[in-house]
């Protein structure tokens, strides 16, 4: 059947069409994409203002009509960060729901883990051993460990790429101070709160997720020759103070690096590297699949039952 996932993200609703069915790989058939950073237009009360609101009706309308135009025979909606804080959130989502007829659900931060976890397990099959994997996305960190399909251990931290850019990151190039400021607050939020499970994992697979992963890949492949299915290390020890010495301007000329992520490559990066130190990871695999896989498998799974 042909079913839409539509990610309602802090950095872009996307919405993805994919032909599947149990037991098969879900083929996509076409997607649609809208920049739209929610978190830029929170107010002092944290609320979206009103101008957020009717863009973020606009994009769903969009995508709503884009999935009817190629048949889609259902669609599985589901929102993130920045709406799952957002202080006007769960009305946002009831007016939506009332005028597209869709039920959007908030995910919370660990169900993003998990629910990411099995589309890397669908990935890689089972002979990838004991899985840990990373997803950094606009708002949130997601951390998951684990042998089955569901993890043994999800976290969600806050240190998404956009919202650390936003609390903390200033000038172009940015500031040295800022820099070492989010530096700092990215390795003591890791030190206080990932768990001894985690800390002291016996994974023997690492894999990473999302677009700033990729993002990175494709540009230590340019600067240093890498494979662009893993991100190493040692290579992010120099993509992290080549990028923080670029313009935003010098950024988006970069492989891959849209102007709207040129501003925010740099967050994830020092997120990637700071968090492959601390877990003791060298290298990771880069998995194609993500969350918008791991609901309509899981869905799929539901479906069965």
């Amino acid at each position: 059947m042909r079913l839409g996932v539509l990610d309602v993200g802090s950095n872009t609703i996307h919405l993805q069409v994919m032909d599947a069915h149990s037991g098969a790989r879900p083929a996509p058939t076409t997607n649609l994409k809208v920049e739209l950073r929610l978190t830029q237009y929170l107010e002092e009360d944290g609320a979206i203002s009103q101008t957020g609101v009717n863009l973020l009706m606009q994009a769903i309308e969009d995508a709503v009509s884009h999935a009817a135009n190629f048949d889609t025979e259902e669609i599985l909606a589901f929102a993130t960060s920045a709406l799952r804080e957002a202080r006007n959130g769960a009305y946002i989502i009831e007016q939506i729901n009332k005028r597209f007829d869709v039920d959007l659900q908030i995910l919370t931060g660990e169900e993003e883990a998990r629910i990411t976890f099995l589309a890397v397990r669908r990935w890689l099959g089972w002979s990838a051993g004991n899985l840990l994997i990373l997803d950094i996305g606009g708002g949130s960190l997601e951390i998951a460990l684990g042998q089955d399909e569901s993890p043994s251990q999800a976290i969600s931290l806050p240190l998404g790429a956009g919202r650390l850019t936003r609390d903390f990151l200033t000038g172009d190039p940015f500031t040295s101070k800022s820099l070492k400021s989010l530096e700092n607050y990215v390795g003591e939020t890791l030190k206080k709160n990932l768990p001894t499970s985690l800390s002291k994992h016996e994974a023997s697979h690492f894999v990473a997720t999302s677009k700033t992963f990729r993002t990175l890949g494709r540009i230590a492949n340019q600067w240093y020759g890498d494979s662009q299915k893993y991100l190493e290390l040692s290579s992010m020890l120099g993509v992290v103070p080549r990028l923080s010495d670029m313009t935003s301007a010098q950024r988006a000329d970069l492989p891959g690096v849209s102007s709207a992520r040129a501003q925010q490559i740099v967050a994830g990066a020092i997120v990637a590297r700071t968090a492959m130190d601390l877990l003791n990871i060298s290298k990771m695999e880069i998995c194609p699949w993500a969350l918008r896989e791991g609901v309509i498998l899981r869905w799929l799974d539901w479906m069965e039952r």
